[in-house]
């Protein structure tokens, strides 16, 4: 008011020069406010609606602390931590049950700028969690791993032997054994992030016979490309509330920026239509030629993904 006051005359009124100088201060106060981060530019806002992660067992290090480092060379916003191994075991090869790496994992993520964007129980790929006994006390493993962590999305695929297309019979135990996990998750504040083979209408019906808030889908991108859905299609049918978390590759072929179906750009207008935000993880696409060049890969894939969900 200081300022408008010293361009007003005696008589309270105002020049023409003098509600030109106004405007003109008006305007350069809202550029210092947009400079100064008051408005954040759109770059900016999509950083914070995706951030991108990539998993620590696919870039060769499970449960390792030089995920971390590995993970800020390649760009990457977090990592999402395995639980470990579990073969022939009855509990996960998981060392995070002692405090001493939860806070050692915890500092190295903080050093480097880095989040903890999930938990997975990648070993579930191949065994069966229909017909594991202890399928309990494995999920309260990875439950009070994720309260140790601070991380609120574990990622259970349910895997080959849980594939509700080809063993239709497993779904009776499935849906049983899945309510008791809701249950266990729903108590812990966490959510559980199930992949499946389904299709997103039958997703959406099996969510429903479950019953359960803290049971979501872990979106693959590679599921509906490999069975030759329309994946567009497939997440507005699923929509923003059911979808927890995505990995956000494709099969094993070539890297993402030559992927020819799978249009990226796409998936984010799909994504930014279903206001849908979170966590895009890396998982696969990676050069067949060069399997296990993992800065080339995982590296491509995270500044391709970068570019078009945080520019």
């Amino acid at each position: 008011m200081k300022v408008v006051r010293k361009y007003l005359s005696r008589d309270g009124k105002i020049s023409y020069r003098s509600f030109i100088i106004i405007f003109v201060l008006f305007l350069l106060s809202l550029i210092y406010m947009n400079c100064n981060g008051k408005t954040k530019p759109d770059g900016e806002s999509n950083h914070l609606r995706y951030k991108i992660g990539v998993c620590d067992w696919m870039i060769l290090k499970r449960q390792k602390i030089g995920a971390f480092e590995l993970t800020s060379e390649l760009n990457g916003d977090g990592v999402e931590v395995d639980m470990g191994g579990l073969g022939n075991r009855k509990l996960f090869d998981n060392k995070l049950r002692d405090t001493v790496f939860v806070e050692q994992f915890k500092s190295e993520a903080d050093k480097y700028n880095l989040e903890i964007a999930s938990i997975a129980m990648s070993a579930f790929y191949a065994q069966s969690f229909v017909e594991r006994e202890n399928y309990r006390e494995l999920l309260d493993d990875c439950i009070q791993t994720m309260k140790k962590m601070d991380v609120e999305i574990a990622f259970l695929p349910l895997g080959v032997q849980g594939d509700l297309n080809k063993r239709p019979d497993i779904r009776p135990e499935l849906v049983r054994r899945l309510k008791v996990v809701g249950d266990m998750a729903e108590q812990a504040g966490v959510v559980i992030g199930i992949e499946t083979s389904l299709d997103a209408a039958s997703e959406i019906n099996l969510l429903e016979e479950i019953g359960s808030p803290a049971i979501k889908i872990y979106f693959n991108f590679q599921n509906p490309l490999e069975a030759g859905r329309d994946i567009y299609e497939e997440l507005k049918i699923l929509g923003k509330e059911r979808i927890c978390q995505i990995h956000c590759t494709d099969t094993d072929s070539v890297t993402l920026p030559y992927n020819k179906r799978l249009d990226m750009r796409k998936i984010k207008s799909v994504l930014d239509e279903m206001e849908w935000s979170g966590w895009l993880i890396v998982e696969r696409s990676r050069d067949k030629n060069e399997p296990t060049d993992v800065r080339k890969n995982f590296g491509t894939n995270i500044d391709y993904l970068k570019d078009i969900f945080q520019r």
